[in-house]
């Protein structure tokens, strides 16, 4: 069963068996909105990428984007670049696996980033969300949908981040402005 999760709001990572999860999925989906003109309605080519930053006590200590797929140790890795969107309403466009059991220890928290490369704003994408997926099973575990559009150009998306003996996804859903990943570290930091 998917948990629709608000801004802000968290789910623990624990199978309903008691288990705990080894491996997830984040996929991002979006679709370029129509645009109305003199001679109807037609999309732009929207070029939004997933990031993966990991931290470490507060610190970025390694990311995984479309320039850098695998995280250093590999237990990050990211399908590749999708350049024009287009699944949108529950495939994945892009998406970032990441096996839990190899996350080094130091890292505590990995904090799942959107920005649009080509700098269009969100008012110009619709049916934009990130998903969190059962690997093992293809489960979806979670989605948070991107509503509201609005003049910016990325998104803090959610949080995959250590509770206890487990680990936690946490909606963020703040908007921020930047092409990469790089522009966005100072909207992240208070979502730590």
């Amino acid at each position: 069963m998917t948990v629709n999760l608000a801004k802000g709001q968290g789910i623990s990572l624990k199978k309903a068996d008691g288990g705990t999860l080894t491996a997830v999925r984040m996929g991002l989906g979006w679709q370029a909105a129509p645009r109305r003109g003199l001679f109807g309605s037609r999309t732009k080519e929207i070029d939004l990428d997933a990031s993966a930053v990991l931290f470490a006590e507060g610190e970025p200590v390694d990311v995984v984007y479309f320039h850098h797929l695998v995280s250093n140790d590999g237990s990050v890795q990211h399908t590749g670049d999708n350049l024009v969107g287009g699944a949108g309403q529950g495939g994945d466009d892009e998406a970032i696996l990441v096996d839990l059991q190899r996350v080094p220890v130091h890292v505590d928290q990995i904090v799942f980033t959107v920005n649009s490369f080509t700098g269009q704003t969100f008012a110009e994408v619709k049916n934009a969300f990130c998903r969190l997926v059962d690997e093992t099973n293809g489960q979806e575990l979670a989605r948070y949908t991107l509503d509201g559009g609005g003049p910016y150009t990325a998104q803090i998306m959610a949080k995959v981040h250590r509770s206890g003996d487990g680990w936690q996804m946490t909606a963020i859903g703040v908007p921020a402005n930047g092409r990469t990943f790089q522009d966005l570290l100072p909207a992240i930091l208070p979502s730590l």
